[in-house]
């Protein structure tokens, strides 16, 4: 006889989540639907069984209102404190009829399992995966091919940029180490062969499919396999030149900025940028020169009052001519 509990049912607990409750269900159904066990009542009363708890618990809505009393495990309204004292003769007629809380909570599945009403309450998926082994007319024991699985893996720009191996920490408890390839783009998708989900009749698991998701950097930009950034440097250096060292994703390198440089310059640097796979030569790094003149001290600002430049120019120029 069914549990009036169907937590009881799927022999899960109240706080189990929406896979624990489906991965319950799809091991009680694999094992007693009806075509695997023809004739066998008691498979076919725990499969229906099993099927009205797992429709029940997988609706949010129907699992909220059975946990707090208002409908009972068939999905039935919960009758008020008195019901059936004084509603006794109206309640038995229901149950005659089909129609009160004594009716077939399977809508009709009792009556053969060719009909539509035989997989109510089964995701589509797993229909399919379960009577799929008896297509044509018997069971078919052909291998058949797990489910893939599918993730999502934040990694660090940097981690992109150069590659690394990375650990994903699955809903099962599980881990998985990811390697990332160097050029990694956001949004691309790599694929575990085999750690996915199991095979029928021994045919191969599934593959892992994991979307990863590049995090910004804080002065990094990616231009295709180039990277660009803005270099800060003094007026000093701006006009006298300098050798300043740099910041890569390799490591750091010392960079020559030419005399009297403008704010804007940019330089490259060949080979710092977005590693490559398989030989292929890495991407550059393009600086961009942004000055700064940090604290501007009374001799400076007493000198600029008296320098009158040979050949002035005017940076707002070009502006005012295309105004």
């Amino acid at each position: 006889m069914a549990s009036d509990d169907p937590y009881q049912t799927l022999g899960v607990s109240r706080t189990a989540d929406a896979e624990e409750i489906r991965k319950a269900f799809r091991r009680i159904a694999k094992a007693n639907h009806p075509d695997l066990n023809p004739g066998d009542a008691a498979a076919e009363a725990r499969f229906k069984a099993a099927n009205a708890a797992h429709d029940l618990l997988s609706d949010p809505a129907k699992r909220a209102r059975f946990d707090r009393g208002e409908i009972d495990a068939s999905g039935q309204e919960v009758p008020p404190r008195g019901y059936y004292r004084d509603h006794a003769e109206a309640d038995q007629g229901a149950r005659y009829r089909g129609t009160g809380a004594g009716a077939d909570p399977f809508g009709g599945m009792g009556g053969g399992w060719g009909g539509a009403g035989g997989g109510a309450g089964l995701d589509p998926e797993d229909l399919e995966e379960i009577l799929g082994m008896f297509r044509g007319g018997g069971m078919d024991t052909a291998p058949r091919r797990g489910r893939d699985a599918r993730y999502r893996l934040a990694v660090d720009f940097l981690d992109a940029v150069n590659g690394a191996t990375r650990r994903l920490n699955l809903p099962d408890g599980r881990d998985l180490d990811v390697r990332i390839p160097p050029g990694l783009e956001d949004g691309q998708v790599l694929r575990l062969r085999g750690r996915g989900g199991p095979g029928l009749q021994g045919g191969p698991d599934g593959d892992a499919l994991i979307e990863v998701e590049v995090r910004p950097h804080p002065f990094y930009a990616r231009d295709g396999r180039d990277l660009r950034m803005e270099l800060p440097v003094t007026l000093s250096e701006a006009v006298l030149g300098a050798r300043i060292p740099v910041p890569t994703p390799r490591g750091e390198v010392m960079l020559t900025i030419p005399p009297r440089s403008d704010a804007g310059t940019q330089m490259r640097l060949r080979g710092r940028g977005v590693a490559a796979a398989g030989g292929s030569p890495a991407g550059d790094l393009i600086v961009t020169l942004r000055l700064v003149l940090g604290t501007v001290d009374d001799r400076l600002a007493e000198f600029l009052r008296g320098w009158k430049p040979e050949n002035p120019t005017d940076p707002r120029g070009e502006m005012r001519r295309r105004a």
